[in-house]
């Protein structure tokens, strides 16, 4: 099983236990399918290990933007902690579908899914 920690990334057997070196996140979002409209909009992810996650409270979506360049690195949580990198065709697919909402007077950018805004950048 693969485990987030602390100190980084660790791939646990019954019989051994070692870490392991991920560049970003150990998954990645391959393709994205989208059921309903507004807020009951359900937006599930597939990754590349066939996990299917859909944007909810316990697998939330974020983007991380670069400091330097601006550019987003969007991702979704897929379990325990571990998160898929969003790839960008995927990404560009779900901005399309985006929308702004109000919120505190501000204009947001983001997507519903099961019921939660999620921001998009």
């Amino acid at each position: 099983m693969l485990r987030r920690e602390r100190d980084g990334y660790w791939l646990v057997t019954p019989g051994e236990r070692g870490r392991i070196v991920v560049d970003d996140a150990p998954f990645t979002a391959v393709e994205m399918t989208i059921e309903g409209t507004g807020a009951a909009q359900r937006v599930t992810f597939r990754t590349n290990v066939d996990d299917t996650v859909t944007a909810d409270e316990a697998h939330p979506l974020r983007v991380a933007l670069d400091r330097t360049t601006g550019e987003p690195s969007p991702y979704i949580e897929v379990r325990y902690g571990l998160e898929a990198l969003i790839v960008r065709a995927v990404y560009y697919d779900l901005v399309e579908r985006g929308q702004t909402r109000v919120v505190d007077g501000e204009d947001i950018y983001g997507v519903w899914s099961a019921g939660m805004f999620f921001r998009l950048g």
